[in-house]
Order: structure tokens, then sequence, then C-alpha cells
């Protein structure tokens, strides 16, 4: 079994457990991080409007050099919590399409839901939603933190 485990700031700790779990030990297991690219893009553009006066030159490391510094890091964070052989994978570009693109030829995606902390559609984002509806193999999305109560279930006066 090929398995890739989605590592993302904020739920990378619920996936991590999650596969750990559930991904058989003997499994190849890689531990992805997608770092943005339309944040350098936007941060590069933040000097457009000062009307032909040139910017100073920003302090410290560029972005991309921060970025995969903390891509590093949070995998090897996530590495030490899953606590088996797995190799790590940095990847830079548009989120759902690097991730689908590491997923080609996997067996297995695990993800976190990453939206409202509720049962119900609204609990994935858009980012995440749309990787999980075009997947090309079998996702195993888990609770970032304890799954919410069934009280949390918002359904429509009909179905009440």
């Amino acid at each position: 079994m090929r398995a890739v485990v989605w590592i993302s700031e904020g739920t990378w700790e619920g996936c991590v457990d999650c596969a750990r779990a559930f991904v058989p030990e003997d499994a190849e297991v890689t531990l992805l991080h997608v770092s943005p690219s339309d944040v350098e893009a936007l941060a590069e553009r933040g000097s457009a409007r000062l009307l032909g006066r040139r910017p100073p030159e920003p302090p410290g490391p560029p972005l991309r050099a921060i970025a995969v510094e903390e891509a590093e890091a949070l995998l090897q964070a996530a590495l030490s919590r899953f606590d088996r052989r797995a190799r790590t994978m940095v990847r830079r570009g548009k989120v759902e399409r690097e991730v689908l693109e590491a997923c080609a030829g996997s067996d297995l995606l695990v993800l976190a839901r990453d939206g409202e902390p509720r049962l119900g559609p609204k609990s994935l984002g858009p980012r995440t939603r749309f990787v999980a509806d075009h997947a090309p193999c079998q996702v195993l999305v888990a609770w970032p933190e304890d799954p919410p109560g069934i009280d949390t279930l918002k359904l429509p006066p009909h179905l009440r």
C-alpha cells in the first residue's frame, strides 16, 4: 500500500494520529506539505501601490526560504509524531493541484477537516473539499481533534 498524508498547519496532528492508527505498518508512507505560491505573488505586488517610489529592500530572508524552512520543520515534527518510517515531500504551487499530483499512483490519501468544527459539509474548507472530491485514490478524512457531537449537525427544517 502507498499512502500520502497531507500535512498542513493547524490539522497535521490529527492527520498523523489517524494515519498511525489506520495505515498498515508495512505501507509506503509519504508525509506531504504544500506551500502555496500565491502568497509570494501577493507579497511581491504589495509595493505596486507606492506610485513610482522605490520600495525599501525587505529585511530578512525571502518568503520562499521562510516557507521551505517552516515546511521542513513541520514535516520533521510530523515524522517524530508518526514514529514510523516515512518519507517527506515538500511541494510548492497551487495547493489543490500539488496534492492531487502527489497522490498519483497512491492507494490512500489521509487529510484532515479544516473547516467549521461541526458535523456537515462545511467541516471541509474549499481546498480540502476539492482534493477530497478529485483525489485519484481512496480518501481517509480525519478530525483534527475529537469529533464534535451529533448536536452540532444543522439539519434543514424539513428534516428536523
